[in-house]
């Protein structure tokens, strides 16, 4: 099944394309770029770009996978309206995923690959504006046993030695990587299209059932509705 992958919830603005069977996830087209202030200029055209790539139609998709966040809120919202308006469309189920896990899943397994190895834990960090980092903590699986939150980096240095954490990934952590103390992975910085996709493999090959697209601000938006009216008059 042929299915498109987008994230938005990080300055990275991600479109994929992937081959999910029963036997496993192939990347067959990838398209990224980042740019804080252009979710909505790029997102549509990556989209386009990586249909054509492989010479396929919005027609040919079996499903689609969004990053749910945490992000700011026009940011992260781009991808998933672009989600769900295409799902309803072409009618076609919508899966979501924590983003974070999209950094935390390639942190995965392996040492050599520069996954985590034994009980060894991770912090993934991504920019959360306002000197604030969204947070979460993985286990040696890639699985998360913390959060996601959104807090200073001071706070989030506490929680992670609280939690034993021994080494961090993320955009997030390299902006703050004095207060958080901690080595750092290069990469990846930002949500991997392939995690994201193979983390929503299972419900894809079940067939389960279309999920709601319900994004994970943590907080209310910069911009908020006037709660009184202002008198024009002197």
């Amino acid at each position: 099944m042929l299915v498109l992958v987008v994230d938005s919830s990080t300055p990275a603005v991600t479109a994929a394309l992937a081959e999910v069977t029963v036997d496993g996830v192939a990347l067959r087209a990838y398209r990224c770029t980042v740019d804080a202030r252009a979710h909505g200029e790029l997102l549509a055209p990556q989209v386009e770009a990586v249909l054509a790539d492989v010479g396929a139609r919005p027609g040919d998709l079996g499903a689609i996978v969004a990053g749910l966040g945490p992000g700011p809120f026009t940011g992260l919202r781009v991808g998933l309206v672009t989600a769900a308006t295409m799902g309803q469309v072409l009618g076609i189920p919508t899966y979501g995923v924590c983003s974070l896990d999209g950094i935390g899943r390639p942190a995965e397994g392996d040492p050599a690959a520069g996954g985590a190895a034994g009980d060894e834990r991770v912090l993934v960090a991504a920019d959360a504006r306002r000197k604030e980092v969204y947070w979460a903590v993985y286990d040696g699986t890639g699985r998360r046993i913390a959060g996601p939150e959104v807090d200073a980096p001071a706070v989030v240095a506490a929680r992670a030695r609280e939690l034993a954490v021994t080494v961090a990934v993320g955009d997030g952590v390299h902006r703050y990587a004095d207060v958080l103390g901690l080595p750092l992975r290069a990469e990846p910085r930002y949500p991997d299209a392939a995690a994201l996709v193979t983390l929503a493999a299972a419900r894809i090959t079940a067939d389960a059932p279309s999920e709601a697209l319900t994004p994970l601000y943590l907080r209310r938006p910069d911009a908020v509705a006037a709660t009184s009216r202002k008198s024009v008059l002197p």
